[in-house]
């Protein structure tokens, strides 16, 4: 599957999809967490694994995924990884 997870033994906790955008561009439009793990900051380790991926690879985001934008705002050191030109379409 396209998507990142975070698992407790063979239990996913969490996952957040992504789609590759052009050459060099990744599309994060999804991000769930399990109802029964909500609210501990498995969204937060989600998006930061996926944001952190896409630096090692050189390429650029595109956080569809509100979550995942909001995030973004959050952790400014992130806003680097979406294109300028795409930056006010997100608040970033």
């Amino acid at each position: 599957a396209a998507r990142y997870e975070l698992r407790q033994g063979q239990q996913v906790l969490g996952y957040a999809e992504f789609r590759p955008a052009g050459e060099d561009a990744v599309m994060l439009p999804h991000t769930v967490v399990d109802e029964g793990h909500e609210g501990q900051g498995l969204g937060s380790l989600l998006a930061r694994g996926a944001l952190d991926d896409v630096r090692a690879q050189g390429k650029r985001v595109v956080p569809m995924c509100p979550f995942i934008a909001a995030y973004i705002r959050r952790h400014p050191e992130y806003t680097d990884l979406v294109h300028p030109q795409q930056r006010g379409v997100f608040g970033l």
